[in-house]
């Protein structure tokens, strides 16, 4: 449905987006991922009709949109301080696209009045705050009234930037959920951009990571997180240990390249005794340093040689505990290692 095609955006000599090629699919929930300054929110507004791009072209639908104004590309965006208006009460804000349609498109005030109510409904806005200046609304009310308002033009793609960035944390876990039902509910392409890796993998139907305008890798969140294409894709998805030389050499015999650069999650590491069978096809003893408890799991800290390796172990009932000090073997499966060639 989406097509960049070798689109670069140049602002003065700063390359903001480099040779993009991606494809996004109709009814896609897909997120730009990255950290910041990497091209992401560019690359948004670029698809938007914000920003011109200085090469490539742009198509929706295999038209080429890349010179055609934001308000023909049939796009509804969701900006990250929501873009409000703060003297209007949240019917008003909602219909405020509808209330400038021209010609044919233009509703009937009370056409209008029913797709605000229907689309309030959708996303979890009382009729009771409705007639509410939106200044009265907490964080994530206005949040459903920034997209409701996106919502009510029945977009066929709609665009978010950083929309959960500003609320506090258990907020926004509720809120995203409640965000993926919605897309799943109104089939609205959806094209999101967010730095949280937490957020693209929990939202995300496939994942686009950029760094520094280029792309890395497209793919599901199971693709990006356990075959990461990419050294930058593995060390900026979730959390991974470096391998160091002498455990590389250690693990040589296992089918391990000693000679590459190399990770491994620390929920792939299996942890046991000293004296117990060897838990994996590679065993490396070690002595644990730390533990840190974080309810659904803990972490241990296992130093092996000069090198520190972090193992995540499930909690649960019958979990097994080791601490300070307690002599263990780290098992290691190669197939988990993820390995690269050293530039």
């Amino acid at each position: 449905m989406i097509r960049f095609e070798d689109v670069d955006v140049i602002f003065g000599d700063h390359r903001a987006v480099s040779h993009l090629d991606l494809e996004i699919q109709e009814g896609e929930f897909f997120t730009l991922l990255g950290p910041s300054g990497c091209g992401k929110t560019t690359a948004l507004r670029a698809l938007a009709g914000f920003v011109q791009p200085t090469g490539g072209r742009i198509r929706i639908d295999g038209r080429d949109v890349t010179r055609v104004p934001s308000e023909k590309r049939d796009v509804g965006m969701v900006f990250q301080n929501y873009a409000l208006f703060p003297s209007m009460n949240v019917r008003d804000n909602i219909a405020f696209g509808l209330s400038v349609q021209k010609g044919d498109q233009r509703l009937s005030k009370s056409e209008q009045a029913k797709r605000v109510d229907e689309i309030a409904e959708r996303t979890g806005l009382a009729s009771s705050q409705l007639d509410k200046n939106v200044s009265e609304l907490s964080g994530g009310q206005q949040q459903r009234v920034a997209i409701a308002r996106a919502l009510v033009l029945t977009p066929r793609i709609l665009l978010l930037d950083e929309p959960l960035s500003n609320l506090d944390a258990k907020l926004r876990v509720q809120l995203r959920d409640q965000l993926k039902q919605l897309q799943h509910e109104v089939g609205v392409t959806t094209v999101y951009v967010t730095h949280d890796q937490e957020e693209a993998l929990t939202l995300s139907d496939r994942i686009a990571v950029l760094d520094a305008g280029r792309l890395q890798q497209v793919g599901t969140p199971e693709e990006i997180y356990d075959r990461s294409a990419t050294a930058f894709v593995c060390r900026f998805i979730g959390e991974s240990n470096r391998l160091t030389p002498g455990i590389l050499h250690r693990l040589a015999d296992a089918g391990v390249d000693p000679d590459a650069k190399s990770y491994v999650r620390p929920e792939k590491l299996l942890l046991a005794s000293e004296n117990d069978p060897q838990p994996a096809p590679a065993s490396l003893a070690g002595r644990v340093v730390a533990r840190t408890y974080h309810g659904s799991h803990s972490v241990y800290a296992v130093a092996i040689g000069d090198a520190t390796l972090r193992v995540s172990v499930a909690a649960g009932s019958g979990a097994r505990r080791w601490d300070v000090g307690d002599a263990v073997q780290v098992g290691v499966d190669p197939a988990w290692v993820l390995q690269y060639p050293v530039a």
